[in-house]
């Protein structure tokens, strides 16, 4: 993006953009990771455009992120929302390696939101998260870095593009949208 904002202000635009507050974004976040915690895949595929790329780079031998989706190793990948609908759908008939009953339980955590740049109704974010995961009496945390940008030009914001940075070493199991 363009325009860099301070976090401390609200993130109104300089050329006639919608005012966009650290509140209103914040509570976007927030309202997304609640429907990952309440298993409400459905709307939670609802804070998405139709073109978001979703990615999650996986790290590789020389502990450096990959940095091509479509050449180099992802944890998760999905070029659209279909990808992310279609994982919703293997999800809720239990056709997914990462979901059997009994269902998992999380509880996602979100810090340190900042906003890193803005043009126009579109806004680049950066955030920290820590996920708690409990299936099988067992409890796993997931914790990393997310980098979102987000389109408040609709009655709705919309994720236009999600990059997941999972700072886990060493994760026991496949990794799943309700993870991180």
């Amino acid at each position: 993006m363009t325009t860099t904002e301070s976090t401390s202000a609200p993130a109104a635009a300089q050329s006639g953009g919608t005012l966009i507050t650290q509140n209103m974004i914040e509570q976007f976040l927030y309202r997304e990771a609640r429907h990952l915690d309440d298993r409400e895949f459905e709307k939670w595929l609802e804070c998405y455009a139709d073109d978001v790329v979703y990615w999650m780079p996986s790290w590789d031998d020389n502990d450096e992120l990959t940095q091509d989706p479509e050449s180099e190793i992802s944890l998760i990948y999905y070029a659209n929302k279909g990808g992310l609908a279609d994982r919703v759908f293997r999800i809720r008939t239990e056709r997914s390696s990462a979901t059997s009953l009994p269902e998992a339980r999380t509880s996602h955590n979100i810090s340190n939101v900042e906003v890193i740049g803005r043009d126009g109704d579109i806004v680049d974010v950066r955030f920290n998260w820590h996920t708690m995961y409990f299936r099988y009496k067992t409890i796993d945390p997931y914790y990393g870095t997310s980098f979102y940008t987000i389109d408040f030009s609709g009655e709705n914001p919309l994720i236009r593009r999600k990059t997941v940075v999972l700072k886990n070493d060493y994760i026991h199991h496949v990794v799943d949208i309700y993870h991180i």
